[in-house]
């Protein structure tokens, strides 16, 4: 056993129990955070213009801030990146966070440095779980590979700017610093495929033990070593491999490919980070769901999902949510954001401690016909479809197909990139579409009213989705495909490919 991994079993036996003292005080600890929010908040302009002082009640704050989204604080970020100070949070930011709007366009999203430092606490947190839990701590002491964005900064007005792996690249602990890689000069390509290819073979001949990133620019990633290496396993070229970290996606409808690529069952620990906040991370290979992060910054409030679009809906505070609800979440944090909608939704698995899933998006869904089908139950019927007819799949979207060219009734039109094709599509989509219908009360409604027909799959050739994704400029990174939408932007765009590819 290394220095490193010796350090950091020792470090992992103290923090555990601390972490867990931490989630039976949630609720104490919630109440206090947003006390601290408010102290600092009411010395600000958002603060002075909504009346905020230290000592509100949830109730007081939920009276004089309404949830409120991007658009609902264009206005203060255009102030900051002029140069004002006490806007949103005391003193100006540290960093302009760069995500991708859908009405605003690019979005900038305030980072202070007490942020910076919760969700680098927050990473460690969960690998130091996951050495509690395991007493693997091997992979401290090789190499270890972050699949993430450009960390080259750029100005917004007087702040400087970037995607969220590349500032967090700038903060990487001292302990770390010598393991990562990709180097900064690879990092700092800008082309998808051309840095993974030069990822690719930088590590190729290294000790990688610990491998993170969006799963589905992971499997590029080893694809492209499979390649340069002529080795069909990812095992056999990093034999050290022992753990993946992912975030932003569904692992499970790239679990079969991954383990397939990888040749054995990997353990994997899930993260939670947004550019608002680091919101959640795993903490048990046992158990479902990621801890909630109730001491790292954040003030969460839930909306049930049927009421987020009502006019002032109800927000629940960490003391009032059940399981297995689909909440809307809402955050208030230390960098200026409050009251946030986030745009994410999520359900309760756990209460003591909490945990949660991420169960899709607000603005991801189909509900043409009144289904209201949410992306976490396509990928629930992906998952059990996929296990059934023993087939596997890289990448896929589904919309709603409500006039039919050959006139029949509209139907849901999944567009699938299978790595490993089932013996049969039609079978295939029967059974996705009894799984949705399981899932789903409103689909099998209209299901059986012959409302809609059953559900069509369209097979797409390998590579379809990495092109679409090139064609917007989004391949690579942080960004993914959206897994449901409510019209037939990206269906059109998917069929216009195939088209040309035909033609």
């Amino acid at each position: 056993m290394g220095i490193k991994s010796f350090a950091a079993r020792q470090l992992a036996g103290v923090l555990a129990p601390q972490i867990y003292k931490e989630q039976s005080n949630a609720i104490d600890i919630q109440q206090r955070l947003l006390e601290n929010l408010l102290a600092v908040g009411a010395k600000t302009k958002f603060g002075r213009t909504h009346h905020l002082h230290k000592n509100m009640e949830p109730s007081q704050f939920q009276q004089q801030v309404p949830i409120c989204d991007y658009e609902g604080f264009t206005e203060y970020i255009d102030q900051i990146a002029d140069g004002e100070p006490d806007v949103l949070w005391r003193g100006k930011p540290l960093y302009f966070c760069k995500s991708s709007g859908t009405t605003s366009g690019t979005k900038y999203i305030p980072v202070s440095a007490a942020q910076i430092s919760d969700m680098v606490r927050a990473a460690r947190n969960s690998l130091m779980l996951y050495v509690a839990e395991t007493g693997k701590a091997q992979f401290f002491d090789r190499k270890m590979i972050f699949l993430q964005g450009s960390p080259v900064l750029e100005k917004h007005g007087e702040i400087a700017a970037g995607r969220l792996s590349g500032i967090v690249y700038h903060h990487v602990p001292f302990y770390a610093r010598a393991s990562r890689m990709p180097s900064y000069e690879i990092n700092c390509i800008e082309d998808w495929e051309e840095k993974v290819t030069a990822i690719a073979k930088e590590t190729l001949h290294q000790p990688m033990s610990l491998i993170s990133g969006i799963p589905p620019w992971v499997v590029m990633y080893f694809e492209k070593l499979r390649e340069l290496s002529s080795k069909d396993l990812i095992k056999d070229i990093f034999p050290n491999f022992e753990l993946f970290a992912f975030g932003g996606v569904n692992y499970e409808p790239y679990r079969h490919k991954i383990e397939s690529m990888v040749g054995f069952k990997i353990p994997s620990v899930e993260t939670y980070p947004a550019s608002e906040g680091f919101i959640a991370y795993q903490d048990s290979q046992q158990h479902e769901g990621m801890l909630l992060n109730v001491n790292g910054g954040i003030f969460f409030e839930f909306v049930e999902l049927s009421k987020i679009h009502n006019t002032n809906p109800e927000r629940l505070t960490l003391k009032d949510v059940e399981i297995g609800v689909n909440y809307a979440l809402i955050l208030t944090t230390n960098a200026g954001l409050w009251a946030y909608s986030i745009g994410d939704t999520v359900k309760f698995v756990s209460k003591n401690p909490y945990r949660i899933v991420v169960t899709g998006r607000i603005k991801h869904f189909i509900s043409a016909f009144g289904e209201h089908v949410i992306s976490e139950e396509v990928e629930f019927s992906l998952r059990h479809a996929m296990l059934d007819m023993h087939c596997s799949v890289t990448e896929f979207t589904v919309a709603p197909q409500v006039t039919p060219p050959d006139g029949t009734a509209p139907y849901h039109e999944w567009f699938v990139e299978f790595s490993k094709l089932p013996h049969s599509i039609n079978q295939f989509a029967g059974m996705l579409d009894e799984y949705m219908k399981a899932k789903n009360s409103y689909y099998r409604d209209l299901r059986e009213g012959h409302v809609l027909q059953q559900l069509k799959v369209r097979a797409v050739p390998a590579g379809t989705f990495a092109s679409y994704m090139k064609s917007i400029g989004k391949l690579g990174g942080q960004n993914k495909v959206p897994r449901l939408k409510n019209d037939r932007e990206i269906a059109n765009a998917l069929m216009q490919l195939l088209n040309a590819d035909k033609g």
